[in-house]
């Protein structure tokens, strides 16, 4: 159980990283403390901004010692409330954003160290000066940084070539909640001896202890890429195009982005997207492939056109009509903000079932509020789709968001029906808190508790995200 700290507590925690990076006025704290849609806003008695591991290491010593709650905080970009302060008041933020160095880019191991505190955008420019590739890719990597993205496991447009963070990460150093660090920066990729201790903090949100440092995999950067754009007969025959472009280009599909008729029109609209055909499909499909022979995109779309799967495609020409196609495709999101509330879910299903769980969540969502607007959209290839909800035209919005919890609840249905995850790479933070009783068995709540009272006895580590109270 955490107490609140004292004025002599929050003095030796300040003392540690000096009175420049110890914040406490509300304007000084207050992009901290609201998530970047603003469906949550905590408070907090300060935020800290350390500028090493050592720094880390004695702010939790005496934060364990003190029993003061920590919220550690990448780049603020967590959809599901995760790196945000409860309302109390109590907790203490601890932001890695200074930590920011790069320390190595190791061409013949295909490996990058770097602290946590380092944007993805700053990460893949690295690799991309050495000619190679960090494949992890987000529309927030301009300023989510890659402690976060470790923490909450992220996924991103190129998992169903690369794998998620956790495929992505070969080490990592962690502040345990008592002050300790573990070293476990290591460069092998084989190293059986025992326990994979890194992957408990992947995706743990911080509630095990802060990631300081990672060593992560880089590839060889592709030297060509073929992008097309294409209008598909239905989501069952988007399977198959994925099957056939699979097929065809041996193996080189890199992404491939389902998309319904109101995600593309809501992009075109209100963020100034060019359409790459002539008119908004029902459904349409972004399709990558990396190092593919020549032409063979433009192959594939052909056949994929004689087998009636897709009504029109287009490849693109150019560096710049690639860009758009995947500009359409990651203006999504923010484009949903100027049709009023939107009700948003994170799963994953596997692709065979992404057809009848579409068909069946739509319908479910049409009886829970009629006039609703879906927009589903994602990640096809590895089985995640954003299932996006926007409000009825000229709704209200507060009472169509009261009903998100009904919504989720016939959505989450429909995706356990399938075989499918309620986070597929947000993670689960507060929104999904007590969804976890859902998912989780209780023996493996129970190992997880287990797991969370061995190193972190005293709760101090984001209490109150991930696991629900016994």
């Amino acid at each position: 159980m955490t107490r609140a700290p004292t004025a002599e507590t929050l003095a030796r925690l300040a003392a540690v990283v000096g009175e420049k990076h110890a914040l406490t006025t509300a304007a000084d704290m207050a992009r901290y403390l609201t998530e970047w849609r603003g469906l949550w806003q905590g408070k907090a008695a300060m935020v800290l901004r350390p500028g090493s591991t050592e720094e880390v290491s004695r702010l939790l010593a005496i934060a364990h010692e003190t029993e003061t709650a920590i919220v550690p905080q990448g780049g603020n970009t967590g959809l599901v409330g995760g790196q945000i302060p409860s309302a109390s008041g109590h907790e203490v933020v601890v932001s890695l954003e200074r930590m920011n160095r790069i320390a190595e880019v190791d061409a013949d191991n295909l490996t990058l160290m770097a602290e946590a505190g380092c944007t993805l955008s700053a990460l893949q420019d690295a690799a991309e000066r050495a000619g190679l590739l960090f494949p992890l890719s987000l529309a927030a990597e301009g300023s989510c940084q890659i402690g976060g993205n470790l923490s909450s496991n992220a996924g991103g447009l190129n998992m169903l070539a690369y794998g998620n963070a956790r495929d992505l990460c070969l080490g990592l150093e962690v502040v345990l909640a008592d002050g300790r660090v573990w070293n476990g920066l290591g460069r092998l990729r084989k190293d059986n001896t025992g326990y994979d201790l890194k992957n408990l903090f992947i995706g743990a949100e911080g509630t095990l202890g802060i990631i300081t440092r990672c060593v992560l995999k880089l590839y060889p950067r592709p030297r060509t890429h073929e992008t097309g754009f294409a209008a598909v007969a239905s989501v069952a025959a988007a399977v198959k195009l994925l099957t056939l472009a699979r097929a065809l280009s041996g193996n080189r599909v890199v992404g491939f982005e389902l998309m319904n008729h109101h995600a593309v029109d809501f992009a075109h609209r209100h963020m100034g997207q060019r359409l790459p055909l002539a008119a908004v499909p029902a459904w349409s499909v972004l399709v990558e492939l990396a190092d593919p022979a020549p032409g063979a995109l433009t192959a594939i779309m052909e056949q994929a056109l004689e087998q009636h799967l897709v009504v029109d495609a287009v490849v693109a020409q150019s560096e710049a009509q690639r860009a758009e196609m995947w500009g359409l495709r990651e203006a999504i999101s923010e484009a949903q903000k100027f049709e009023g509330g939107s009700i948003k879910h994170d799963v994953s299903v596997p692709v065979s079932h992404i057809p009848a769980f579409l068909d069946e969540a739509m319908a479910a969502v049409e009886r829970v509020v009629p006039g609703a607007r879906p927009v589903p959209f994602g990640h096809m290839g590895d089985g995640n789709i954003h299932f996006n909800i926007s409000q009825p035209k000229g709704a209200d919005t507060g009472p169509f968001l009261a009903r998100w919890g009904m919504v989720s609840e016939a959505v989450f249905t429909l995706v356990l029906a399938h075989g499918g995850s309620i986070s597929a790479e947000h993670g689960i933070g507060v929104l999904k808190r007590e969804d976890m009783r859902l998912i989780k068995s209780p023996v493996a709540l129970d190992m997880m508790r287990a797991i969370k009272t061995l190193l972190d006895p005293r709760g101090i580590m984001n209490p109150g995200k991930v696991l629900p109270a016994p």
